[in-house]
């Protein structure tokens, strides 16, 4: 499946006219404030790198992961910084308490939340952002396993204080039904205080 699912992200790459993640997404941009101004960042299935380039910008190192070497590439020549790696996330992993930013946009695992959980420092970040199953409303035939259910993002990090929360239909050229999540990690069991 892996491999497949590379050759399929591959030939999207090269024949799309949308260029997937070129962009920093939303709700990274809109609350860029909440960034720390150093550390480092990991941003999971970073498409053309758009988000991985915005938190270069903001002064963090990125590691970007796509399972597409096409959009690997292409992120590579914009943001030469980015540390990125062609992998396939469900066999990926990276030491515990590794980055103080991770980004997941448009890639749900649920398998990989316990992983986010671990690899994010205590004090760190989350920025996830993917589809619900209000999407089945424009197309019915999306795998269901591929959606979020209502309120499921919000209950799946429980260790963590949930900065902002929301879930709704987002964008202006080309309208998803997302689930859109900010929150912390705890520190040592505890709630995180500013």
């Amino acid at each position: 499946m892996p491999l497949a699912d590379a050759v399929r992200w591959n030939e999207r790459y090269l024949t799309s006219d949308r260029h997937t993640f070129s962009s920093a997404r939303a709700l990274l941009t809109d609350h860029a404030n909440l960034l720390p101004a150093n550390g480092l960042a990991l941003d999971l299935a970073m498409g053309l790198g758009g988000s991985s380039g915005f938190l270069l910008d903001r002064g963090l190192s990125v590691v970007g992961v796509d399972i597409a070497s096409v959009a690997i590439g292409k992120a590579k020549k914009d943001y030469p910084k980015v540390m990125a790696v062609i992998a396939d996330l469900t066999d990926f992993q990276f030491p515990p308490a590794t980055f103080d930013v991770i980004c997941n946009f448009f890639y749900l695992d649920r398998q990989a939340w316990a992983n986010i959980g671990a690899w994010l420092k205590p004090g760190g970040l989350l920025f996830y952002e993917t589809l619900t199953e209000e999407m089945r409303q424009l197309d019915p035939t999306i795998n269901p396993i591929h959606l979020l259910k209502p309120n499921e993002l919000k209950i799946a990090f429980p260790d963590f204080t949930i900065l902002f929360y929301a879930e709704g239909w987002y964008g202006d050229h080309h309208p998803r039904a997302t689930a859109r999540l900010i929150a912390q990690k705890t520190k040592n069991g505890f709630e995180v205080t500013a």
